[in-house]
């Protein structure tokens, strides 16, 4: 028997909309939406369903918004389908963490709310930049990007997305330099990101240490099934780990493509993609064409699901 593993998407799979699906047709689906509102004092259901969209894209919306939308698909399958795995890109890993029951609904929304709100003023705008590298070679666009960071401004490997993708992040001049000479890391092409902040950069320091007494603060529980984790791709399910992997998160690359590699060397042949977009079902694809993704996006795609389980 082959394993499954559930993965949650992170910012940019947002839009206005996501989930009112969800919201109308499932008790459960809305009361976490109600839930989220409660637990942030504001009605982020509104952002969510009615925008306008430059609202919900702001950080400190765009990550509670999501892992509300994210969880309230979740309760449409979590019955009838049990991951042996869970993990999430960046954001997405508190989806994976509450679904895992390591935070509650209510913690993990307010602790992605701060996070936002920390990620969105480490660094003053223009100061920060982030860029697509598509088709690099991983240890040469390294190298670069050390080489880089000596002469023009740091900047460092943020996302390992999948083979030939490769999110790079950190100050402005330091990313235009890789923009500029991504061609000597074998680069086809490097697309500036149209992003807030150098974000899983070093230059997120101030975001990871208010990150840190929040999460102090906060109670984790171990998880019930192992998650991988952005930082490592490797499980963990120790509470106190988990707290120790979220901080450094903030200042680390995400590495999808090495969890994803991972996971289906543990015997996972089967990637369920519970939230917004397509996304995550792209990248995986991507590193291993072999294996099954489904994206569990509206109330049509896990009807979908449910149906073919039988």
């Amino acid at each position: 028997m082959g394993k499954t593993a559930f993965v949650f998407p992170g910012q940019g799979a947002q839009s206005v909309g996501m989930g009112k699906d969800v919201y109308e047709a499932s008790e459960a689906g809305r009361s976490l939406f109600r839930r989220a509102d409660e637990a942030l004092g504001f009605k982020l259901s509104d952002i969510i369903f009615d925008g306008p969209e430059a609202e919900l894209k702001q950080t400190a919306n765009t990550q509670p918004a999501l892992l509300t939308v994210s969880l309230a698909l979740l309760e449409l399958i979590k019955e009838r389908v049990r991951p042996d795995y869970v993990a999430g890109h960046s954001l997405g890993e508190y989806s994976a963490l509450a679904a895992a029951g390591v935070l509650s609904f209510e913690d993990a929304v307010r602790i992605v709310r701060a996070r936002g709100e920390f990620m969105e003023s480490a660094v003053p705008g223009g100061q920060g930049a982030m860029a697509a590298v598509l088709g690099a070679d991983r240890e040469q666009l390294a190298a670069l990007c050390q080489a880089v960071s000596g002469e023009a401004g740091a900047v460092e490997l943020a996302n390992v997305n999948c083979p030939g993708q490769i999110v790079v992040s950190g100050t402005a001049a330091g990313v235009a330099a890789i923009v500029e000479r991504g061609k000597e890391a074998g680069a086809k092409r490097v697309i500036p990101l149209e992003v807030s902040g150098p974000f899983h950069s070093s230059l997120m320091k101030p975001a990871a240490d208010q990150l840190q007494q929040v999460l102090e603060q906060a109670d984790l529980k171990d998880s019930t099934v192992p998650v991988v984790a952005n930082v490592t791709a490797r499980p963990v399910q120790s509470a106190s780990d988990i707290r120790g992997l979220l901080t450094e998160q903030v200042v680390s690359p995400v590495l999808w493509e090495d969890t994803i590699v991972w996971l289906i060397e543990q015997g996972v042949d089967e990637f369920v993609e519970i939230g917004p977009g397509t996304v995550l079902a792209g990248l995986i694809k991507k590193t291993d064409k072999s294996v099954r993704v489904r994206s569990v996006n509206s109330l049509t795609a896990a009807a979908q699901l449910l149906d073919e389980l039988g």
